[in-house]
Formats: C-alpha cells, sequence, structure tokens
C-alpha cells in the first residue's frame, strides 16, 4: 500500500516550499540560533516526507505539531543545558520598521508579563499571535479539541491581560523646572 498519487515528490516539494520558511521561524522563535532553528524544519519535513499520508491538505498546523513534540523530545533530552532563546530577548521580535524605544518597551513589557504565564499558556499565545493559526489550528498542533483549545486561550489570554496589569509601571514623574535661587 503505498502513499496516494497526490502526495508524490511533486506534492512534497511544493509543500516544502510553501512552509518551509514558517517552520524556520517557528524554531527561531524556540531555539538560540538560525542554524538550531533550520535543523529543526530538516528534521520536520523529514518526518513530512515519511508521514505523507497523514499530512492534511492545510499542512502547516500539522507540521508546526511535529515541530513543537520534536522540541519538546529536545528539551527533555537536554534538560541540563536548554539551548532555549530566552522568552526575554525583545530584540528578536522587535517589528521591522519599528525603531526606538517605544517599539522594544511595548515588546519587552509583553514579554515580562508572559513569562509569568505557565508553558501551555504561553504556547496557545504563540500560535494563535505569532504564528496566526486559527484556534482550530492551534488544537491540531496541542493535540486537543476546538473547544479545549477555545478555553485555554480566553484563560491564556485573561491571565497575560492580568499579568501585565500587575506588570505596569506607575509614569514617571516629570521634572519641575526650578527657577535660578536668588541671592538673599
Amino acid at each position: 500500500m503505498g502513499p496516494p498519487g497526490k502526495r508524490d515528490e511533486g506534492w512534497f516539494t511544493r509543500t516544502y516550499a510553501a512552509e518551509y520558511a514558517h517552520i524556520v521561524k517557528y524554531g527561531q522563535r524556540r531555539l538560540a540560533n538560525a542554524e538550531a532553528s533550520a535543523e529543526l524544519a530538516q528534521e520536520v519535513f523529514v518526518i513530512a516526507w515519511r508521514r505523507r499520508r497523514d499530512v492534511p491538505d492545510r499542512s502547516l498546523p500539522w507540521l508546526y505539531g511535529v515541530a513543537r513534540r520534536l522540541l519538546a523530545n529536545q528539551w527533555r533530552a537536554r534538560r541540563a543545558a536548554p539551548d532555549v532563546l530566552p522568552i526575554t530577548d525583545a530584540d528578536l521580535l522587535q517589528e521591522t520598521g519599528s525603531s526606538g524605544a517605544d517599539a522594544t518597551v511595548g515588546v519587552a513589557d509583553l514579554l515580562a508579563a508572559l513569562v509569568t504565564l505557565t508553558d501551555l499558556d504561553q504556547e496557545i499565545l504563540r500560535l494563535v499571535g505569532w504564528e496566526e493559526l486559527t484556534v482550530s489550528e492551534a488544537a491540531q498542533v496541542l493535540g486537543c479539541t476546538r473547544a479545549a483549545a477555545a478555553v485555554r486561550l480566553h484563560r491564556a489570554r485573561r491571565r497575560l491581560t492580568e499579568a501585565m496589569s500587575s506588570c505596569v509601571v506607575p509614569p514617571a514623574q516629570h521634572p519641575v523646572l526650578a527657577s535660578p535661587r536668588k541671592a538673599l
């Protein structure tokens, strides 16, 4: 029993060309260097080729799920010396074209609040926010039902909002202009 006719080398080449960059970016957000994220993407596509019968037509969420499981396996194997990118590294998430302190401060505040959440909360928020998946697609990545993912997302957003409101720093006091002292 061979693979379906439409899942030939041409299908794989098209899928690879369309989704490779997304998988590399997924890895870059979670790993310490670009080489590691490219290696992760290669492993994902090796699995996609081997399991091409199982890959749905909308392949990106399925590929993210494979990448997530590969990362989980790597992290479990390297607990003593993880190569995970610190979540507080705001420079990687700064939008291209944005500049100055405002762009970095907003990202830094978000990341400071995000790091206080559980790994599962962080992952559902990243999948929907950064990877731009739908709730159904995020559910597929996480291996749960759509309803469970929707509840997780709702709760994670609520906890993120609470964390961000507790991280709010009071605005700096404006300096008072003083006039020069007159000699008495």
